[in-house]
């Protein structure tokens, strides 16, 4: 079964029609025949698509409308409205319908529109279940580790995880530094945002710069049209800068920017960009001992 369609119209032959087009197998079609029905149908079944009319008695396709979304704001709607109410559903968009169609219909405009709506709903529907995915793949239960040091590190996670600052992770190779990582990021506020990772070590000075900061076309050669780089990129999310260690001075100093005053320029650029990024570091050196 592609999905679950309810068709509301106060006009009985516009339902039965509705019914004899989007019937015969592809969907499974309910109809109502005012907004208070409606309003109890969808509250009794998980529709995926509403067909909506605009112009009813008492509860007018509007105050439906309203009320779904608020309830079910994931529930696809299509607002049918007459030509003298275009300007209404137009407004109606605003409030989350889907579409409109206006009266009298074509039956494969109908079947078209009602196929994008079913598609947008399994769309979103796929990208709730894999953000619930990630979300779980890493939950701090999925590291392992049970020792004193692991259980303080969690303890460490979960206190940094909701905040905004600068983290560092550091670490022997192969010991989950970017699993903590994607945790705390995935954990954090920003967890609907992007989480971007770049490993320092396999890029040339130049080109990491260009990476981090993005460059302006003509800026160098080879640079043939503007490029956008990761601190825009993740704007918004986090930034994860995987083996720290082999950056160079002179992009160490423009990190310093970035981290102190939230803005940078990308290379052969004048203008200063803003950046709303959580920086999150790794390194498997020891950088105090390095300083020194």
């Amino acid at each position: 079964m592609k999905g679950r369609i309810l068709v509301v119209d106060d006009e009985e032959i516009v339902g039965r029609s509705c019914l004899r087009i989007l019937g015969g197998g592809d969907y499974a079609v309910d109809a109502a025949q005012n907004g208070a029905a409606a309003l109890q149908k969808i509250e009794e079944t998980p529709y995926d698509v509403i067909v909506l009319d605009i112009m009813m008695p008492k509860i007018d396709g509007m105050e439906v409308l309203q009320r779904v979304k608020e309830a079910h704001p994931d529930i696809e709607v299509i607002m049918v409205t007459g030509l003298s109410q275009i300007d209404t559903a137009v407004r109606s968009m605003k409030l989350g319908a889907f579409d409109y169609l206006p009266k009298p219909f074509d039956p494969e405009e109908l079947k078209l529109v009602v196929e994008r709506a079913l598609e947008r709903r399994r769309l979103l529907q796929e990208n709730l279940d894999l953000r619930t995915e990630v979300s779980s793949k890493y939950r701090f239960e999925n590291i392992i580790g049970s020792s004193p040091r692991m259980q303080e590190m969690f303890r460490l996670i979960a206190r940094c995880a909701p905040t905004n600052t600068t983290v560092l992770l550091t670490g022997e190779s192969g010991t989950g530094k970017e699993l903590v990582a994607r945790a705390i990021h995935y954990n954090s506020l920003r967890k609907d945002k992007p989480f971007v990772t770049v490993d320092c070590t396999s890029l040339s000075e130049n080109l990491l710069e260009s990476e981090l900061f993005g460059h302006v076309k003509g800026a160098f050669t080879g640079a043939v049209v503007n490029k956008r780089g990761l601190f825009e990129v993740a704007n918004g999310g986090s930034l994860f800068l995987d083996e720290v260690a082999n950056i160079s001075l002179s992009i160490q100093a423009k990190l310093l920017r970035v981290i102190q005053e939230r803005e940078f320029k990308a290379v052969g650029d004048t203008r200063t960009q803003s950046t709303d990024i959580r920086l999150i570091a790794a390194t498997n050196k020891d950088l105090r001992a390095m300083v020194a």
